[in-house]
């Protein structure tokens, strides 16, 4: 699991906003935490939202923004025109355990694209529509949050769990 650092106060712009979306993609895989496959994967409203679903959506994200479109990687995604929402569903060979792990390695790999650079104003041009790093991060602090905030429901509809951070020992 990704740590629980709280987002730092003095650091510079990109430390700062890095901080702030390590912290919820903690929170993200918490509310995977002391779950089984059964309820990670159980969708929870009509859409067939699971929080096990919202992990690897969240995955792919990172691998899009950070990995294709900053760091001009070719990735194959899991969604197409067809099947838009491919990075949402659960695969029988899906499980928490790799889900997790696809989301760990998303994540390492974003950190390293951005460790990589020396200004937030480098710019990524995939689609010909081209956004600055400081643009994906601040996009990523709010697509991780939001979903977050759906993972959070979903979990409280579960099992009754809620919180802002686990409990620390």
């Amino acid at each position: 699991m990704l740590p629980f650092n709280h987002p730092h106060r003095t650091a510079n712009e990109i430390s700062t906003l890095l901080s702030f979306l390590d912290f919820q993609r903690a929170m993200v895989q918490w509310k995977l935490e002391g779950l089984d496959e059964e309820q990670a994967r159980r969708p929870m409203v009509d859409s067939g939202t699971s929080l096990l679903g919202i992990v690897k959506h969240l995955a792919w994200v990172e691998k899009w923004w950070f990995n294709a479109y900053i760091g001009d990687a070719d990735i194959e995604f899991p969604w197409s025109e067809e099947d838009p929402d491919a990075d949402w569903r659960i695969e029988e060979e899906d499980s928490i355990q790799s889900i997790l792990q696809l989301y760990t390695d998303a994540v390492r790999d974003a950190n390293e694209v951005v460790a990589a650079t020396d200004s937030l104003d480098v710019v990524g041009s995939q689609l010909e529509d081209p956004r600055s790093l400081r643009w994906v991060l601040v996009h990523m602090i709010e697509e991780t949050a939001r979903h977050l905030g759906h993972a959070d429901i979903l979990r409280e509809q579960l099992d009754g769990t809620t919180g802002y951070l686990p409990p620390m020992d």
